[in-house]
């Protein structure tokens, strides 16, 4: 599938993503105009790959993220294993997305949301979740592609905000982004 003009209309694109999209990326490979994305707008960037992912994917791409930053919650709250289970049942969906599995991770989801404004590492976990437990069909599509695409950008800023210095946050957090977006282009075959 090649990223075009149509394909993104018909994933509505923020008009300004899109008027970028056409200046900067189009005739680019896939994988050239997600890391060109990336280079200066990479909420845009996790935007489109994960429009791009089937919900397997776009959920181990969610897991994936959250699980670089989890650490940072856990020192701050270490007796608080909401996002942890939300993670747990994230990751139980990735194989196995019945509708059990689905049920548990939209439960772990509603519990860590409760309490997302802790931390970005949180809100992570709780769009991981939130992101497994939906269905994989065009009513819910969207919420569950913004909901992978926030548990990255949720990852990226939880390293940010864990830095002692500005300096080393955007180091931090410029890692971080550019771990999740390389993951992604591994996850749809579009390492070279």
């Amino acid at each position: 599938m090649k990223i075009t003009r149509e394909f993104l209309k018909s994933k509505n694109p923020c008009t300004d993503g899109y008027k970028w999209w056409c200046e900067n990326c189009e005739g680019l490979s896939n994988r050239d105009q997600i890391l060109k994305l990336a280079e200066d707008h990479n909420d845009w960037a996790n935007w489109l790959i994960v429009r791009i992912m089937t919900y397997k994917q776009y959920v181990s791409y969610a897991v994936y993220s959250t699980e670089l930053v989890i650490d940072i919650f856990e020192k701050k709250y270490p007796n608080d294993k909401r996002p942890r289970l939300a993670i747990e049942a994230a990751k139980k969906c990735i194989d196995n997305p019945s509708k059990e599995n689905k049920a548990s991770a939209s439960a772990a989801s509603a519990a860590s949301a409760a309490s997302a404004s802790a931390s970005a590492a949180y809100s992570a976990a709780a769009s991981a979740a939130y992101a497994a437990a939906a269905s994989y069909d065009a009513s819910a599509a969207s919420a569950a592609y913004a909901s992978a695409a926030y548990a990255a950008s949720a990852a990226a800023s939880a390293a940010y905000a864990a830095a002692a210095s500005y300096d080393a946050a955007y180091d931090a957090k410029k890692e971080i982004q550019t771990k999740i977006i390389n993951y992604g282009l591994e996850l749809i075959n579009l390492t070279n």
